[in-house]
């Protein structure tokens, strides 16, 4: 993986006016974030529309309630998607190949974490199917609309979290031994696997793959079955509850951890170069694989390990991910 050695040096755009200056202008092009209105998703928005983009954003709750979470934000057009149904991804897909617009950017941003087992209509274990397979499959409904744009870029937002886990190949649905992290895990190594493999396939046609890890981000509804008692031993809130945010360890607010998902969409930066893992506006350096306890350590390491980006792997997983996806 040539591209994943690279380091673009950049200065560290982690608080809200140096995020804000990185990115390029966006001029006549079309947006679209899944889980949109909740978490990160508000946070691209401003700087993805700078010029005269047209962001719509996806999410599994109905448009009506989403819209109050995207009021004041001009030009988004919010829109109905679950990731766990397939017939959802595939009217939602549907209605926008049937607009005749180009996707210039397209972040896969809504995600599930931990908690207890739970399984879709198809039995697949729902953190694997949401987190990737459905993004997975709503990426290549969307593939004509990418090519139209000459010039896209697909972002997937993982986390340090794939450092927990490789994909169980074996039993990539947990029928035994389920670990909720382990799933997490899982499914974040799938999303970088996924921008690996998508760039190596797709970079012929203009399209660009990036998979992020955002930082450490509370309030993103993210994993609600972590307590407070949790999130407190981790360091991540006070004792009143409140965040504590400290971008230099990676505690972000909400505009900050979407700081990078908009530097993966829009920086000329990344001209050329795809098929990488980002953090804190760059390019991550190779971290050493080693067992991490979210519990018990305060500064959990996020570099990227080498079994997220192994080329083989990204080829397998997407050669399943196909077939898990069939009727």
């Amino acid at each position: 993986m040539k591209n994943n050695t690279h380091r673009l040096r950049l200065h560290r755009g982690l608080d809200d006016r140096r995020g804000a200056q990185g990115p390029r202008p966006v001029r006549q092009e079309t947006s679209s974030s899944t889980g949109g209105h909740v978490g990160l998703g508000p946070g691209d928005h401003p700087r993805t529309q700078r010029g005269r983009a047209r962001p719509s954003r996806s999410a599994r709750a109905i448009p009506d309630r989403a819209a109050p979470a995207l009021s004041g934000l001009e030009r988004v057009q919010p829109a109905q998607l679950d990731l766990l149904e397939t017939a959802s991804i595939d009217a939602f897909t549907a209605r926008y190949l049937s607009s005749g617009r180009p996707l210039h950017i397209l972040i896969n941003n809504a995600g599930i974490m931990a908690g207890p087992l739970v399984r879709d209509a198809r039995g697949y274990e729902a953190q694997f199917a949401t987190n990737h397979l459905g993004h997975f499959q709503l990426t290549l409904g969307l593939l004509p609309a990418l090519r139209a744009a000459h010039g896209a870029r697909v972002v997937n937002v993982t986390s340090g979290g794939h450092r927990l886990s490789d994909i169980r190949w074996d039993d990539p649905h947990f029928t035994t031994g389920y670990d909720g992290m382990l799933a997490y895990g899982q499914s974040k190594t799938a999303n970088v696997l996924f921008a690996v493999e998508l760039d190596r396939r797709w970079a012929a046609d203009g399209i660009r793959g990036y998979a992020l890890h955002p930082g450490v981000v509370v309030g993103t509804n993210l994993g609600p079955s972590i307590d407070k008692a949790a999130l407190r031993a981790m360091g991540l809130i006070d004792e009143s509850g409140r965040p504590i945010i400290d971008p230099d360890r990676e505690r972000k607010t909400p505009r900050q951890g979407a700081s990078t998902s908009v530097f993966a969409a829009t920086s000329p930066l990344l001209a050329g170069i795809g098929g990488v893992y980002l953090k804190d506006n760059d390019i991550s350096p190779l971290g050493a694989p080693r067992p991490i306890d979210f519990g018990a350590e305060e500064d959990v390491p996020s570099d990227v390990v080498p079994h997220a980006l192994d080329p083989e792997s990204a080829q397998r997983l997407w050669t399943l991910s196909e077939q898990l996806l069939k009727p």
